[in-house]
């Protein structure tokens, strides 16, 4: 849906707000995610007929095309920059809004990165609670290390016990 695809660019827009919202600056490290956006917005508009304001036509690009033959006015052209810009403008004011709104959250999860290097979905959840919304089982169950942890320990204080328990006599 053209929501679940807004959700994806404000994801995308996260470093840059960050940065923005913890340094006051933005530097050239996100521009990839800048280039990933742009084609993602434009998509919406030009593949999917996602737009309000263009209407549910498709224009997709054609890879073997030599020459910039598009095939709509150049003032649907336009509409379709205007769109974008204002998608990806709208985008990025949500982000840096959450990003301020959850900038405590943001900081104790930079804070842990900064101790393991590594975290897991888990260890997110003790850091800042569950997610705002149930997830589906099996992501869940896949997202989760505290099952293979918890049968790790149990197998170890299995393999504890039986090594540490003496031999019944009459046996050896």
């Amino acid at each position: 849906t053209r929501e679940q695809i807004m959700d994806i660019v404000c994801m995308t827009l996260a470093g840059r707000a960050a940065e923005e919202t913890f340094f006051g600056r933005v530097t050239t490290g996100a521009s990839d995610d800048l280039r990933r956006v742009t084609d993602l917005i434009y998509s919406t508009i030009q593949v999917y007929g996602m737009s309000e304001r263009v209407g549910q036509l498709a224009f997709p690009k054609d890879p073997n095309a030599i020459f910039d033959d598009r095939p709509y006015s150049k003032a649907t052209a336009e509409a379709m920059d205007e769109e974008a810009r204002a998608s990806v403008d709208a985008a990025y004011q949500r982000t840096l809004n959450l990003m301020q709104e959850k900038r405590v959250e943001v900081e104790l999860l930079a804070k842990l990165l900064l101790e393991k290097e590594t975290i897991s979905h888990d260890d997110v959840v003790d850091l800042i609670g569950p997610r705002p919304f149930a997830g589906d089982a099996v992501y869940n169950e896949f997202v989760s290390n505290r099952r293979d942890m918890e049968k790790k320990e149990e197998e170890g204080t299995r393999s504890d016990k039986q090594e540490g328990e003496l031999p019944t006599p009459g046996l050896v």
